[in-house]
C-alpha cells in the first residue's frame, strides 16, 4: 500500500511518543515524524538542532501534528534521544491535540 495524500513515504527519523510499558506489550509503535524541511515550519513544529546525543545529520522539525503508529518491523535502528526540553514541547501539544 502506498502513501496517500500528506502522508510519508521514505525512511525517515521519528520520535517514539510511547510509554517504554506499552513498548513492551503490543507490536505497534505511536510516533511522531520529523523533516529536514525545516523552511516549512507549521507553527506547533518544534526545532531540533542536530547534535550528538539526538544523532540527527542536519536541524530538523518535529511535526507533533502528524501522530501515526506502525508496526516494530519498520523501525531500522535508534539513532539517539531527544533532551528534556524537547520532550516537554511535544507532551504539551499533545496535551492540545488530545484536549487531554
Amino acid at each position: 500500500m502506498g502513501a496517500i495524500g500528506h502522508e510519508y513515504q521514505k525512511d525517515r527519523p521519528v520520535l517514539i511518543i510511547e510509554s517504554n510499558l506499552q513498548l513492551n506489550i503490543t507490536n505497534i509503535i505511536t510516533l511522531v515524524p520529523l523533516t529536514s524541511k525545516i523552511e516549512n515550519k507549521h507553527e506547533d513544529d518544534i526545532l531540533v538542532k542536530k547534535s550528538d546525543i539526538n544523532g540527527l545529520k542536519c536541524d530538523c522539525l518535529i511535526k507533533p501534528h502528524h501522530v501515526s503508529s506502525f508496526d516494530k518491523s519498520r523501525f531500522i535502528r535508534k539513532i539517539g534521544e531527544v533532551d528534556e526540553e524537547t520532550i516537554k514541547k511535544v507532551k504539551e501539544y499533545l496535551r492540545k491535540h488530545f484536549d487531554l
